[in-house]
C-alpha cells in the first residue's frame, strides 16, 4: 500500500516538473537551449497527461467526465470476471494439471507418518481421553436397558432345557460333583445323628412305627410284649449307634452300598433329558419365569456402574497408553505392508480425483461468488493497491520518455 502511494506521488511530481519546466522555458524559447528544454518539457507534459488519462480511464472517468471508452474495468466487470474464470479453469487450474500434482503426492505415507507422530504427543492422548469420555457419556443406558432385556429374554426363550441340563450334568459328573454332594449330605447327616435331639427323634419315630404294626396270633402277642418292655429312649439308644455306623460306612469309597447309590444317582442324572413330562414341566417353568422377569432396573444399574468404571479407566493415562494407543499402533503396523499401503493410496487417490471431477467447475463459481460480493469501488481499490505501482510508473516513464523524445524532435526540427 505504501509503495503504491509513493509511486503515485512520484508520478504527480514528474507531471508537475514537466508542467513547471514548460512554463519556465517559455521566455527562453528564442535561445537554442531554451528551445530544446521547452520542446522536451512540452513533449514530457503531453506524454505524462496522456498516460495519466490512459491509466485513469482503466478504472474511472477522468475528472469525473463520462468520456466514451473510459472507466473500462467497471463497464466490463462481467467480461473481466468471465475471462478470469475461464483462464483459471482452462489454463491455470485445469483438471489435468491438478490431477498431475495430486498423483505426485503419496497421501497414505503422509497420513501414516502424521498418525504415528501424533500418537506420541501428550495433546493427542488428552484429546483421545476426552473423546472416549464423550462417547461413554453419550450412551443413554436407560434407553439401552429395555433393548438388552429384550435380547436377553429372546436368548433365554431360545435355550433348550435338555441341552442345558445335559451340559450341566456332563460337567458335574466329570468333576465328580455327585460324589462330593453325597459326601456332604452324609457328613451333615452324621453331625445331626450324633446329637441328643436326633436320638430322641429316632426313638419317637421307631416307637410310633412299632405301635402302628398290626399282626395276628403269636406275632401279635410278641409285639405287644415288646411294646410294653421298650421305651422311646431305649429305641433311640439302640438305633442311633446302628444308623451312625451305617452312615460312616457309606462314606468309605469302597463301600458297595455307596457305589450302588452313586450308580443309581448317575443313571437318573444321565437319563433325565429322556423324561419328556419332566422336560415339559421344566420348560414351562422356564418360560413363565422369563416372561415374569423384569430386569430393566437391574440392567440399567449395571450399565450405570459400568459407565462409571469406564470413565475412570479412560481417565487413567496408563490405560490410554497400554490399551488405546497400543491398539491404534498395532492397527497402523498391520496396514503398513506394501500391498495394503498401495490399496489405501489407490482408494484415497480415487476419492480425491472423483471429487475433483465432480467439483472442478466450482473453482470458477467460488471465484465468481467472491468477486461479485465486491462493489466496483472496492474492486478498483484492490486492483490499484496491487498493480497501482506499475501503472503509476507508466505515467512517470511516459513523462520522461516524452521529455527526451521532445528534445530529439526539437533538434530534428532545428536541423531541418
Amino acid at each position: 500500500m505504501k509503495k503504491g502511494k509513493k509511486s503515485n506521488y512520484l508520478a504527480k511530481i514528474s507531471l508537475g516538473v514537466m508542467s513547471a519546466g514548460f512554463l519556465i522555458t517559455i521566455p527562453f524559447q528564442e535561445t537554442l537551449m531554451g528551445k530544446l528544454l521547452q520542446g522536451g518539457f512540452e513533449a514530457g507534459l503531453v506524454g505524462g497527461l496522456a498516460d495519466w488519462f490512459a491509466v485513469t480511464a482503466l478504472f474511472r472517468h477522468p475528472m469525473g467526465i463520462p468520456i466514451p471508452h473510459t472507466a473500462l474495468l467497471p463497464k466490463n466487470r462481467n467480461r473481466m470476471i468471465t475471462a478470469l474464470i475461464t483462464m483459471l479453469e482452462n489454463d491455470w487450474l485445469t483438471k489435468e494439471s491438478i490431477k498431475e500434482k495430486i498423483q505426485q503426492i503419496n497421501f497414505a505415507d503422509k497420513l501414516i507418518q502424521l498418525a504415528e507422530k501424533e500418537l506420541s504427543s501428550v495433546t493427542f492422548k488428552r484429546r483421545m481421553c476426552l473423546v472416549l469420555k464423550e462417547i461413554i457419556n453419550f450412551v443413554n443406558v436407560e434407553k439401552i436397558a429395555p433393548f438388552m432385556e429384550k435380547v436377553l429374554k429372546e436368548y433365554l426363550h431360545s435355550l433348550k432345557v435338555e441341552k442345558v441340563l445335559e451340559s450341566i450334568i456332563t460337567q458335574a459328573l466329570h468333576k465328580k460333583l455327585d460324589e462330593k454332594a453325597l459326601n456332604y449330605t452324609l457328613t451333615e447327616i452324621e453331625k445331626w445323628m450324633s446329637k441328643e435331639e436326633a436320638k430322641q427323634k429316632i426313638g419317637r419315630i421307631a416307637k410310633q412305627l412299632l405301635d402302628n404294626i398290626e399282626a395276628d396270633g403269636f406275632l401279635k402277642m410278641a409285639i405287644s410284649s415288646f411294646r410294653n418292655l421298650i421305651t422311646e429312649e431305649k429305641l433311640g439308644t439302640m438305633l442311633q449307634p446302628f444308623m451312625l455306623k451305617k452312615i460312616i460306612l457309606l462314606q468309605s469309597d469302597d463301600n458297595p452300598y455307596r457305589n450302588l447309590i452313586l450308580s443309581r444317582i448317575r443313571e437318573e442324572l444321565e437319563g433325565i433329558q429322556d423324561k419328556e413330562q419332566l422336560m415339559v414341566e421344566i420348560n414351562n417353568w422356564k418360560e413363565t419365569q422369563v416372561n415374569n422377569w423384569n430386569t430393566v432396573d437391574q440392567i440399567t444399574e449395571i450399565l450405570k456402574q459400568l459407565q462409571k468404571k469406564l470413565i475412570l479407566l479412560v481417565e487413567d493415562e496408563d490405560f490410554i497408553d497400554k490399551y488405546v494407543i497400543s491398539l491404534i499402533q498395532n492397527f497402523i503396523n498391520s496396514i503398513k505392508t506394501p500391498e495394503k499401503m498401495e490399496s489405501i493410496e489407490h482408494w484415497i487417490q480415487k476419492q480425491i480425483l472423483h471429487y475433483l471431477d465432480k467439483n472442478h467447475s466450482k473453482i470458477g463459481v467460488l471465484v465468481k461468488e467472491n468477486l461479485e460480493k465486491l462493489d466496483n469501488e472496492t474492486l478498483i481499490t484492490m486492483m490499484e493497491n496491487n498493480i497501482g505501482k506499475d501503472l503509476q510508473w507508466i505515467r512517470v516513464n511516459g513523462a520522461i520518455c516524452g521529455f527526451f523524445i521532445g528534445i530529439i524532435l526539437t533538434i530534428l526540427k532545428t536541423i531541418i
